[in-house]
């Protein structure tokens, strides 16, 4: 890497040395589309460095279904509107109506979302998409903050307006029993014992746990949270029966089959997406059928790539910003059996499933904006997604404390107990030991160094979020005579919001 910036080079002095050493490590190699040697990422990795985003070509194309449409969709529902006042006939039930009128104030409310709000940091398959599901998120709220007012018995029967099956007690299904995995009791079903655990969680579990490695995109945070899950699970399982499970039905079904392989198979997913060029072309513009059957295919994957590098030891703020992560992870996760319970929903209910995809969705944005948060100097405004998304995790946890009390603190076993404290007690020693009695500060250079490296790398993934990012501008990063924002040595260690040189403008972009 880096041999063109050292053949531009004449007579370097000490500090052109400097520059050209961190902008070697800032940016990837000028190769002139070489996006073969791109793909198989050559000569990346050998120093350590995991760049945050790929190389990335977009020739600008905008098409019909890429234009925003703001008149259009006003019209449409204004229209709808005038044929409710005037050509509609009058239907006397009060119920109806305020259902009715219910619905079509949420209907005009996604509606105002989808066509005037920001586009978010996802774009594919359409950004209209995403801020579809961030004005759902935004709803889902409201009705949780309606809920948290009412009484139990008024939010159940709120719920048989979805389903009248619903709003009636449930018969919690125990898991645990005889654990004896092979039976001689019974001859004719020795096995039953495993067999009746493979129910539809099963298949939900794996792919649960696929998406959500899709979203941490770490394998040690996943693992870890996967785990400290079914931790959790002992340790409530005497105010859930439905947490009472067999040792192997813990550790072999769920952390090592159902989440582990989830989670491998979610790795490799992320090393492809992390090895693929993306090179976006006009579907008009491709010349072979065969070509555009697989950009209309990779139109339902990711626009670009940004590699999760959470580095909870840099610092501590990193490894506390982790911890909260992992424990609003873990509180999600409870949060979906406590609400069915307190809310009398059956587990296989449409609800449930509706309720996780959305939350996957929700997460996937919230996640996306919460490590930009934390990894790029320049970021100083948390997520609209993260923010909506932290406000529906504590409401739904508030909704459960409001209607069952008693059971989230009924008391714990006193080993549970025990457990607990040896567990807290090491995390917070380990935490004074590791930050502040044995660490290694960084030199204030390097950590300077480190910074700039982060704000180039991000300020190439917002440029190509903005849709403002071209293959020109990769030429200045990587050109040291053009680096201005290095003139100052590390002595000073200057914190300025335009330290790179911002990409020219394409004269076509995308509207949406």
């Amino acid at each position: 890497m880096g041999s063109g910036l050292e053949q531009n080079e004449k007579s370097p002095t000490k500090k052109q040395t400097i520059k050209s050493n961190f902008v070697k490590e800032a940016s990837p190699a000028k190769t002139a589309h070489d996006w073969r040697k791109y793909s198989n990422r050559e000569g990346i990795g050998s120093d350590g460095i995991s760049p945050v985003e790929v190389e990335f070509y977009d020739d600008g194309t905008v098409t019909f279904f890429w234009r925003a449409h703001t008149l259009t969709v006003l019209f449409l529902m204004i229209a709808a509107l005038i044929y409710v006042a005037v050509f509609e006939p009058v239907i006397l039930d009060t119920q109806y109506n305020t259902k009715r009128g219910l619905v079509a104030c949420v209907i005009v409310f996604i509606l105002l979302c989808v066509t005037v709000t920001p586009n978010g940091p996802f774009k594919r398959p359409h950004p209209a998409l995403w801020r579809f599901t961030f004005s759902l998120s935004i709803v889902y709220e409201l009705v949780l903050i309606f809920v948290l007012f009412q009484t139990a018995d008024d939010a159940r029967k709120l719920l048989k307006h979805f389903d009248s099956k619903l709003g009636e007690p449930l018969a919690e299904r125990s898991y645990g029993g005889s654990c004896v995995i092979y039976d001689e009791t019974v001859p004719e079903n020795p096995w039953h014992n495993v067999l009746d655990k493979f129910d539809a969680f099963v298949p939900t579990h794996f792919f649960g746990w696929w998406l959500k490695t899709l979203i941490l995109r770490d394998w040690w945070l996943c693992t870890i949270i996967s785990i400290m899950f079914e931790v959790l699970e002992y340790t409530l399982e005497h105010q859930l029966p439905n947490f009472s499970e067999c040792w192997w039905d813990h550790w072999i079904m769920d952390a090592l089959l159902c989440n582990g392989l989830g989670i491998i198979i979610g790795i490799q997913t992320l090393k492809y997406f992390s090895m693929k060029t993306y090179y976006w072309r006009g579907l008009w513009n491709i010349p072979s059928y065969r070509g555009k059957l697989k950009r209309m295919i990779a139109q339902f994957g990711p626009y670009n790539w940004v590699q999760f590098e959470w580095r909870p030891l840099s610092s501590l703020g990193r490894w506390c910003a982790t911890l909260g992560i992992m424990f609003i992870f873990l509180l999600t996760e409870l949060n979906t059996f406590y609400l069915k319970f307190v809310l009398w929903v059956p587990p296989d209910h449409w609800l449930n499933l509706v309720r996780l995809f959305l939350v996957l969705l929700w997460g996937a944005v919230g996640l996306r904006e919460t490590f930009q948060y934390f990894d790029d100097p320049d970021c100083e405004n948390f997520g609209r997604q993260s923010w909506v998304i932290l406000a529906i995790v504590v409401t739904e946890f508030l909704i459960v404390a409001r209607f069952d009390w008693e059971t989230i603190t009924k008391p714990l076993p006193w080993h549970v107990v025990l457990f607990w404290s040896i567990f807290f007690l090491m995390l917070v020693t380990w935490t004074v030991f590791r930050f502040f009695i044995a660490s290694n500060l960084q030199k204030n250079a390097d950590r300077w160094l480190e910074e700039q490296r982060r704000r180039l790398l991000w300020l190439r993934a917002k440029s190509i979020e903005l849709g403002i990012y071209s293959p020109e501008s990769n030429e200045r990063l990587e050109n040291p005579n053009e680096a201005s924002h290095l003139e100052n040595t590390s002595d000073n260690m200057p914190r300025s919001s335009s330290m790179a040189t911002k990409p020219k403008k394409r004269r076509a972009h995308k509207a949406d």
